[in-house]
């Protein structure tokens, strides 16, 4: 789904990414623990804040019945909250949440303004144990017009799958937000996370800004990667959060420049494909 267009100021947007480290089992702390770090990026006069995969939940869920007992609606009163303590602003949220479908459960994300709640995506690509809690999204994921620009929303596993941002791309997004839960996993010495990797690598395939928000803590056992990054639209890391930063990571970004696509006088990145080959069949020789 596209919103309709909106042109984006010329001017700075301010990102704020913060990692979160949400209490598995304690709904009420969690939805207290998102509202003070949206006020904190208020403070700092943030426009487009990004929080992490299931903030308001925690992750590691012990059973289907506790993942449900965590789980909101997008009418819930916490998104009301949200909502008032963003009225007189432009700023807009995006976090995860565990949403109560009904007779399912979903991994959601939510895009927020002083208006409410403008989409909710539902994760459609599941990891290891989500697929034991939550049903995957049958619907692509959106494109929401801001008066910043316009935004694209993933969640964490999504962004594996390259069809993935380049879909938001070509539907216009600026900016790519994506509440994620890395768990920690080796990686050589010297080297970035894969994670990280990927997500530079569809910034740059795409001419997008991409704001990566993992989250912080331990979890039931669980160690996090707390990857947090913002990559611009060439596939360059431009702000991180570490323990030195508060688990914050704050940029300013130019995003109405994600709408160049050109690479040279003679390249343009998305008018350069050639749709017409990708869908047929490779030769085999």
């Amino acid at each position: 789904m596209t919103s309709p267009a909106l042109a984006p100021d010329s001017g700075v947007t301010r990102v704020v990414c913060e990692q979160l480290a949400p209490r598995v089992g304690d709904l009420a702390h969690n939805k207290e623990l998102v509202l003070d770090a949206v006020r904190r990026a208020r403070s700092e006069r943030a426009d487009i804040v990004v929080l992490p995969e299931l903030a308001t939940s925690g992750y590691v869920f012990t059973d289907t019945d506790e993942a449900r007992h965590l789980s909101i609606t997008p009418g819930d009163a916490f998104f009301t909250d949200l909502t008032r303590l963003l009225a007189g602003t432009r700023s807009v949220v995006v976090l995860g949440f565990c949403e109560d479908g009904g007779h399912t459960l979903y991994n959601s994300a939510a895009v927020v303004d002083a208006d409410g709640v403008r989409a909710v995506y539902r994760k459609t690509h599941l990891w290891d144990r989500e697929t034991l809690f939550f049903t995957p999204g049958e619907h692509m994921a959106p494109v929401v017009a801001t008066p910043h620009g316009r935004i694209g929303v993933l969640i964490c596993y999504d962004l594996e799958f390259p069809e993935m941002p380049r879909r938001l791309a070509t539907a216009g997004a600026d900016l790519i937000a994506v509440p994620t839960n890395w768990p920690l996993e080796e990686h050589p010495a010297g080297e970035r996370p894969a994670e990280i990797v990927q997500a530079q690598a569809a910034a740059r395939a795409n001419g997008v800004y991409i704001a990566c928000t993992d989250r912080s803590g331990t979890e039931r056992g669980q160690v996090w990667t707390q990857g947090t990054a913002v990559i611009n639209q060439y596939g360059w890391i431009t702000a991180t959060a570490t323990s030195a930063t508060r688990h914050r990571a704050v940029t300013d970004l130019f995003l109405h420049l994600a709408r160049d696509k050109s690479l040279s006088p003679h390249n343009d990145l998305l008018r350069d494909r050639r749709t017409d080959l990708y869908a047929q069949e490779s030769p085999r020789l």
